[in-house]
């Protein structure tokens, strides 16, 4: 990927004086929780329970026990990191309800698909923090639901403080597992989050191979860049999903499974620290929908020296295999901890959680043999 110039000066992009912050377990000395133990990571906060992506999400989640957050990271008009699940931001805020912003509603290309309505990056963040948050999933959250309206839209910087809090709230260290979201897509649009990434990881200290920090995206251009052009030295996870492959390497037809295989992981250990894949390359679903026999993914990853934190762990019925689920209603919470259970034993270094709470409580029962 050619880094793009800027479509906005550099003086904007830095909202406050780059001096440094002191921050929580941002030294060198720090040593990471022994990732022996499988992780709960909160997957964009307590998601099942508050809005995605909002600092009331983030504090329930490590209420509940989650070791490390998530933000998802996509760039502003003015170019400040936000976290939303996507540039387009109609399902996830309230921007629809605002008169004044009718305008901006449009279609744009989004790795090579067609996608309709009010993206971020036609927003200053002035503008972005009118709009308050509201549930992704509505239908299935009435609970969540509830907080809709209530929440901001933050930046990556006040994720940054927010895991520094919770931190010295709790007495233990908080992690942070930013993703980059659509990297091909911000670039075209003239950004480059990956720079903006690595100023704001360095300026709060956590630019080191100790620090609780793992960088995500599911392009590898982004997170090569990261390390070669922007000088990033911590943890990064590549995410994979089962079928396709990722955009960035989409004219030369490089795909997920090529990347994933075991000769491939370890060309890649040069790169990345570990995998994010989609649980299903894990342990399979049958064809009926129930889960499947596990894969030799874990072992592969751990062959190469790369660590596994497979994705996405919710506990309504709809997102469950089929003999884990409790009931005919898709809303109703199943047998969670059992799926989640069956992923620990075969050897995860963590899991990607929507409801924290039922991951923690099973981790610790599985480890404690419970």
């Amino acid at each position: 990927m050619a880094v793009v110039a800027l479509a906005v000066p550099v003086a904007v992009l830095v909202q406050s004086q780059d001096t440094e912050v002191r921050s929580i377990s941002g030294d060198p000395g720090y040593q990471e929780k022994d990732m022996s133990d499988p992780l709960v990571l909160a997957h964009r906060g307590a998601s099942g329970y508050r809005p995605e992506h909002t600092l009331a999400a983030y504090d329930l989640a490590v209420e509940q026990g989650a070791d490390y957050i998530e933000p998802d990271l996509v760039m502003t008009k003015d170019g400040v990191l936000v976290d939303r699940h996507e540039p387009e931001i109609g399902g996830t805020t309230d921007v629809a309800d605002h008169p004044e912003f009718a305008d901006r509603r449009t279609t744009k290309q989004v790795d090579g698909r067609a996608v309709p309505g009010w993206f971020v990056d036609d927003f200053t963040l002035a503008e972005l923090k009118t709009l308050r948050a509201k549930e992704r999933l509505g239908g299935l959250r009435p609970v969540s639901s509830r907080y809709d309206g209530q929440f901001e839209v933050p930046t990556f910087e006040e994720v940054l403080a927010k895991r520094e809090e919770l931190s010295r709230r709790t007495g233990r260290v908080i992690g942070i597992i930013p993703e980059i979201k659509h990297s091909t897509y911000a670039h075209a649009e003239g950004f480059d989050p990956e720079a903006e990434v690595a100023r704001l990881v360095r300026r709060h200290h956590l630019n080191h191979s100790k620090a609780p920090i793992w960088i995500q995206s599911f392009e590898l251009t982004a997170l090569k860049d990261l390390r070669t052009v922007h000088g990033y030295v911590g943890k990064s996870t590549f995410l994979t999903e089962v079928a396709g492959g990722p955009y960035d390497l989409h004219e030369q037809g490089t795909t997920y499974a090529e990347l994933t295989s075991a000769e491939s992981m370890k060309e890649l250990s040069r790169w990345i620290d570990g995998f994010g894949p989609a649980k299903d390359a894990v342990i399979t679903r049958n064809a009926d929908g129930s889960l499947g026999e596990p894969t030799s993914f874990v072992a592969d990853a751990h062959g190469a020296g790369l660590k596994v934190t497979p994705w996405t762990f919710r506990a309504e019925n709809t997102f469950l295999p089929t003999d884990f689920r409790l009931g005919s209603d898709p809303a109703a919470h199943g047998r969670l901890a059992d799926e989640v259970t069956a992923f620990y034993e075969v050897g995860v270094d963590g899991v990607f959680c929507d409801q924290p709470d039922i991951c923690a409580t099973a981790r610790e029962d599985f480890l404690t043999g419970s």
